[in-house]
Order: structure tokens, then sequence, then C-alpha cells
């Protein structure tokens, strides 16, 4: 999952594996929901971040 993806993506390219728009991806790191880095005003998402919360998603939809 996410093998054409570097390591380390940028909000577009996490809206892209997402399937979002850019203004849910900035909502989510905002809210802190998916763990990231910042390098001045560039934020920087870890690709294990993103997979940490698809597992979590994941988690809370099977468990009602």
């Amino acid at each position: 999952m996410f093998k054409n993806y570097p390591d380390v993506v940028t909000v577009e390219q996490m809206s892209e594996m997402l399937g979002i728009s850019t203004k849910t991806a900035y909502k989510l790191l905002k809210e802190n929901k998916i763990k990231h880095f910042m390098i001045g005003r560039i934020y920087k998402i870890p690709k294990y971040y993103i997979l940490t919360y698809l597992e979590i998603l994941d988690q809370k939809n099977s468990n009602p």
C-alpha cells in the first residue's frame, strides 16, 4: 500500500493517498489526528503515521 509514495510526504501527497481534499488534510493535521512535523511552514508527514491513522479508523469502525 502506498509503495509509489516516499517515506515522508507532503500535504498534497497525503490528500491524494487518502482520497480527500487538501483542505480536509490540513484540518486533520491541525487537529493532530495524524502525527506530523514541520520544516519552517511546510508540513511533512511520515507515511507510517498515515498508515497508523488508517489503522485507528479501522479499529473504531469495527468496534461499535
